[in-house]
C-alpha cells in the first residue's frame, strides 16, 4: 500500500520500495515501460548497503536524533529514503527533476511514512 500511494506523488518517481533489515525487498513499485538502472545483482547488493547504513544509523539516533529521511544527488538519478520502523522505504526520481519539486516529494512522503511507521 505504501509504495502504491508513494508512487502517486509525482510522475518522476522511478521507483518505490520497502527493504527489510536484512535487505531484502519487501513490497515495490516500478514506473511501468522503464529499464531498471542496476541489474539484479547490483540492486542487491544496493538493498543490502541500505539496510546495513539504517543500522549504522541507528547507532546515533541517541544523540542526534532519528533519521527523518535522507536525500542522494547521483548523476543519473535522485534517491529518497524513509525509516519506517525497522524497514526501509527506498525511492529513485528522475534526475532531471529541479529542487523545489524533490521538496514537493519528501514533503508528501512524510505523512505517509509517519502513518506506515
Amino acid at each position: 500500500m505504501i509504495c502504491q500511494k508513494i508512487s502517486r506523488i509525482s510522475p518522476y518517481i522511478r521507483f518505490v520500495g520497502v527493504i527489510g533489515s536484512k535487505g531484502e525487498l519487501l513490497a515495490y513499485y516500478r514506473r511501468p515501460n522503464l529499464k531498471p538502472m542496476l541489474n539484479a545483482s547490483k540492486t542487491q547488493y544496493q538493498f543490502s548497503n541500505i539496510a546495513m547504513s539504517t543500522g549504522l544509523d541507528a547507532a546515533f539516533d541517541k544523540d542526534l536524533g532519528e533519521n527523518q529521511f535522507v536525500w542522494e544527488e547521483r548523476k543519473k538519478v535522485q534517491t529518497i529514503s524513509f525509516a519506517v520502523k525497522t524497514n526501509r522505504v527506498w525511492i529513485s526520481i528522475d534526475r532531471k527533476v529541479v529542487r523545489s519539486e524533490m521538496l514537493r516529494i519528501i514533503d508528501a512522503c512524510l505523512p505517509i511514512v509517519k502513518y506506515y511507521s
